[in-house]
């Protein structure tokens, strides 16, 4: 392809229908104007402009190269003003992945300021699992994951939060309907709760899950029934109205156990925390957008 210049300059006369006016406005002489336009109808093999005493006009060659070229210097310069328009407002795009739950009690507050403080910024969230979220992250897919800890994500840059921790609960009439029913008090740490109780738990894809059949092996702890679901936010729920006790992340609800709305199952031995935090792509670094989300990351947790 030659050079754009010999595009521009043929673009610029037939536009004009005039070389002098052309040469007037690319601020070269007419002899350089017409040396271009020469050179170019070499290269093509073809005439693409008419000389008259009135100025020149395109042949049928010269039109369809014309509009062909209108149609991409109007591009060049749409995006050359959407560059400006970006400078001029800070905008930019940055792509977030996470599960509901993480998303609801960690990351929102983070967006409710990121948004007040980048209006202009353009957001998205896909909701995906943390194993799911370390992969999009790995292949570039995204820019930011929250996200559990996992041997997946221990390639990429990883900025810890805080500890998560598992406990289990139900309300306060399901435990006693279960005490009348099977003679089992959920206060006596007793193994066999767990064999009486309709347990509720994330799917087997889910890691929190994975982390807690863990826990039951090394504890002997066996179930036999249990009612899956691939949102802990139902998980909580599901327990509010008494289906049964769910097996949740402490901190979330917090709030439930401390106004009585969800009872604690006392345990043994406490269940192994998990670390949460945000994992960054490779090609994130040079997007403007993460490293203000990062500011505001600090500016909040001082990480």
């Amino acid at each position: 392809m030659e050079s754009l210049s010999q595009y521009h300059i043929f673009y610029t006369v037939a536009k004009n229908g005039s070389i002098s006016a052309a040469a007037n406005e690319l601020f070269i002489s007419q002899p350089a104007v017409s040396k271009s336009i020469k050179k170019l109808e070499e290269l093509l093999q073809t005439t693409l402009l008419i000389r008259g005493s009135r100025g020149v006009k395109c042949t049928e060659d010269g039109r369809i190269l014309y509009e062909h070229l209108a149609s991409a210097f109007s591009s060049i310069q749409e995006g050359e003003q959407m560059l400006q328009r970006n400078r001029a407002f800070e905008v930019g795009q940055i792509h977030f992945g996470s599960s509901t739950t993480l998303c609801k009690h960690i990351m929102l507050p983070l967006l409710q300021t990121f948004v007040e403080k980048n209006p202009h910024i353009r957001v998205t969230i896909d909701g995906l699992s943390s194993r799911e979220t370390a992969l999009q992250l790995a292949a570039n897919k995204m820019d930011v994951g929250l996200l559990v800890e996992t041997s997946a994500s221990k390639s990429l840059a990883f900025t810890p939060l805080t500890d998560l921790s598992y406990t289990f609960v139900a309300s306060r009439q399901y435990l006693e309907n279960l005490k009348l029913r099977e003679g089992i008090d959920y206060s006596k740490k007793d193994p066999a709760f767990f064999q009486k109780a309709t347990l509720m738990l994330m799917d087997h894809e889910n890691i929190s899950r994975q982390h807690i059949e863990a826990y039951f092996s090394a504890n002997s702890i066996e179930t036999r029934q249990i009612l899956e679901t691939s949102n802990m936010e139902l998980l909580i729920e599901f327990a509010k109205i008494g289906l049964g006790v769910s097996c949740l992340i402490r901190n979330f609800v917090e709030k439930d156990i401390k106004n009585g709305t969800l009872i604690e199952i006392p345990l043994r031995k406490n269940i192994s925390t998990r670390t949460v935090g945000f994992a960054y792509s490779k090609e994130s670094v040079h997007n403007p957008a993460v490293t203000k989300f990062k500011q505001i990351l600090k500016e909040t947790y001082g990480k």
